[in-house]
């Protein structure tokens, strides 16, 4: 008679368990930034621009301070 409750019981930790999981993943990704921002590419690119010659120094430091007061 108890046989269909007893085998069914076993399972139900497991969801518990993976809904938790599921919860955490969730928040984790939710709140963690997306793109950790290391370098200022933009800056990097008028740098490159600035020693192939291709931009002078008054326009380099010009649009340098742009980019950075941003």
């Amino acid at each position: 008679m108890m046989w269909g409750f007893g085998a069914g019981v076993w399972w139900m930790p497991l969801i518990g368990l993976a809904f938790t999981a599921l919860v955490v993943w969730l928040l984790v990704g939710l709140f963690r930034p997306s793109i950790p921002r290391t370098d200022n590419r933009a800056v990097e690119i008028l740098e490159e621009r600035f020693a192939r010659g291709e931009i002078d120094r008054d326009e380099f430091e010009g649009r340098r301070a742009e980019l950075v007061r941003r």
